[in-house]
């Protein structure tokens, strides 16, 4: 099961995970929501781009764009084979830790009919500056927290475009999350991915001494946990012929223990 992190202006994204009207695809959609309350011949021109962003290289993301008038007739727009689920899962960097963010930008060209303020504002996801970071706000505060700790390592970052700032923050929280696991909880290939990360993240500029070092420290205790564990079962292996002869004694003990109180028993 994937998880998905959706990263967007508009929040009415229409995703389909196993296509729409097309097989082993995976499908995107932009709608336009509540169009009941739009009036009567209400249209949008919208030039938009949705990318699928691979976490280790910038590169290598996955990017469709168009140009589209939105109407009563229309109201979604988008691509019916945004990408092969086979090259989804084939290509490494898009679906790290089981999460596929997703950026779409777009850029209103032309509005024709009154749209009511209050619901074109209710389509725009709330997000707060930090540091030149917009963030989700329950983001804030881990933000906020990051740049206490290490008041420099974004210094040398110079991504201009707000949405892969925001896409590059998403990955940064989520590789902070996953070295703060317990080593029973962070698989090998997560780490992996989480060393991967890393790489992706200070090749953007981002100065992360201390996370490399965290990555190290939890890699050095996922292999005295395996080694633990391997040692247990050795020994579990070894203890079994003994637990074993330990119940064979215990079952002669019990028919011994019979015998004994057959033989005190008076006779009759």
């Amino acid at each position: 099961m994937i998880g998905f992190c959706l990263v967007f202006v508009c929040r009415h994204l229409r995703f389909y995970p196993k296509g729409y009207n097309k097989a082993n695809c995976l499908s995107l959609y932009l709608h336009v929501p509540d169009i009941e309350s739009l009036p009567i011949g209400w249209r949008i021109h919208a030039k938009f781009s949705l990318t699928l962003v691979n976490q280790y290289s910038q590169n290598l993301s996955k990017l469709r764009e168009t140009q589209h008038w939105f109407d009563q007739k229309a109201p979604n727009w988008g691509f019916q084979e945004m990408i092969t689920l086979t090259e989804l899962h084939a290509k490494a960097g898009l679906v790290v830790n089981g999460e596929l963010t997703i950026v779409a930008k777009i850029d209103v060209l032309e509005v024709v009919g009154k749209l009511d303020g209050s619901e074109e504002s209710s389509s725009v996801v709330e997000t707060v500056d930090v540091n030149g970071f917009q963030v989700l706000p329950s983001q804030v505060e881990s933000v906020k927290l990051l740049f206490e700790s290490h008041q420099d390592f974004a210094s040398k970052f110079r991504l201009n475009n707000p949405y892969m700032k925001t896409a590059y923050m998403n990955v940064l929280l989520s590789l902070t999350q996953t070295l703060c696991r317990s080593p029973q909880e962070i698989s090998n290939d997560g780490l992996f991915d989480a060393g991967a990360a890393l790489s992706y993240l200070r090749e953007a500029g981002f100065k992360l001494d201390w996370l490399e070092k965290k990555l190290g420290e939890v890699k050095e205790k996922k292999k005295k946990e395996e080694a633990c564990l391997a040692r247990l079962n050795e020994m579990d292996e070894q203890l079994q012929p003994f637990k074993k002869k330990c119940l064979d004694l215990e079952a002669l003990i019990d028919k011994e223990k019979e015998e004994l109180l057959a033989a005190r028993a008076p006779l009759p």
